[in-house]
């Protein structure tokens, strides 16, 4: 629905470096963060066509496109390029803390077991960010077009590794593949190890998918869930249970679920009460990062730094990151927004010089 932004606006908006803002992307899927030059790479080492990214006629088309991607990635040295790819790309957008959503059965067991491709994800992702400033844990997500037994094998493994950088515990894919009721016991498992609930909802479907996952799943965070805004008492649940939804603004524009992101209704969740964060979700597919999501925030829905800044709040606050860490980002979140203009262009971010991803010909939002 149409959203009239509010008149108020924050005279210094445009000069603060939002690429120095601290955030969390906690709706970022792992092989749709692929760089165009590794697809490219990939494709041209195994001869095999390069897949089209960027526009899609339907669902179906973006996750046949996003398979293709997947199957590019065919050794362990391949998973290694791409994890310390996407952590460094994290950081370039100002991102201190990742989450990416990951299924380690879908390399196993080309790569090994599913527990070895799980631990090559995860010593990479920390090796790769330890130097930059970039935490990394892992969303477990299982898939609603696989078998729900699946899923269940799949939340014992993340449970295992509860602790051990799996922070969360996912459900992707078409929600009209499969009603969450089929996953209760995955989430049961995952939510017993204390793992952060995150599926999938409210994207493509509407209010009643978002009320049955909320029902059957209790989720902590949705991944998208914008669809809510259809229905005021849902809206009212979300912000009086605190579920935060991770939104990703060019992802709904560009798979049709809204026609213009002036029409957003992100600016209305947030002043309904409804936590939101922004991802990128698959920069890949969709050719946007996160700090691109924070800059069509502020030109394209009008949003001020402080708004801005509290979703970035919003997202560290949300994640799994370990508690002082978490402080630590807050503070730097104060001291962007408390900065005078002069004393931050130029100015780094907590885990180092960020400069600002370059804008692609032809992307246009």
């Amino acid at each position: 629905m149409p959203h009239t932004p509010s008149p108020a606006r924050d005279v210094a908006s445009s000069d603060r470096d939002l690429a120095n803002l601290p955030k969390a992307d906690l709706h970022l899927h792992l092989e749709g963060a692929m760089r165009p030059g590794t697809l490219a790479d990939l494709a041209s080492a195994y001869v095999t066509p390069t897949p089209e990214v960027g526009c899609y006629r339907s669902f179906d088309e973006f996750q046949h496109c996003y398979r293709a991607v997947v199957k590019l990635i065919r050794t362990r040295s391949d998973m290694r390029r791409l994890v310390r790819e996407v952590v460094e790309d994290a950081a370039a957008s100002g991102a201190v803390w990742i989450e990416p959503h990951f299924n380690p059965t879908t390399y196993a067991p080309a790569l090994g077991s599913a527990e070895d491709v799980l631990d090559l994800v995860l010593e990479i992702g920390t090796a790769a960010g330890s130097p930059i400033g970039v935490g990394f844990g892992l969303t477990l997500s299982a898939s609603r077009n696989r078998d729900p037994r699946d899923a269940t094998v799949l939340a014992r493994l993340a449970a295992d590794y509860a602790g051990r950088g799996v922070v969360a515990f996912g459900l992707t894919g078409d929600e009209a593949a499969a009603p969450p009721e089929a996953f209760i016991e995955a989430f049961a498992i995952a939510r017993d190890a204390g793992l952060i609930i995150t599926p999938h909802t409210g994207e493509l479907m509407g209010g009643p998918s978002i009320r049955s996952t909320l029902d059957a799943l209790s989720p902590d965070r949705i991944a998208h869930g914008i669809r809510a805004v259809e229905q005021p008492a849902l809206m009212d649940r979300l912000a009086t249970g605190r579920i935060t939804l991770d939104v990703c603004l060019t992802s709904n524009r560009v798979l049709g679920v809204v026609k213009h992101i002036e029409e957003h209704p992100l600016l209305h969740l947030l002043e309904s009460g409804v936590p939101c964060s922004l991802g990128s979700d698959d920069p890949l597919l969709l050719k946007t990062s996160v700090l691109t999501e924070y800059q069509i925030a502020r030109t394209q829905l009008s949003m001020t730094d402080q708004q801005l800044a509290a979703m970035a709040s919003t997202s560290i606050q949300s994640s799994g990151a370990p508690t002082d860490f978490i402080a630590q980002t807050l503070t730097g979140i104060e001291a962007w927004l408390t900065r005078h203009v002069s004393d931050a262009l130029g100015a780094e971010t907590p885990n180092g010089p960020c400069p600002q991803l370059p804008h692609h010909a032809g992307w246009t939002l």
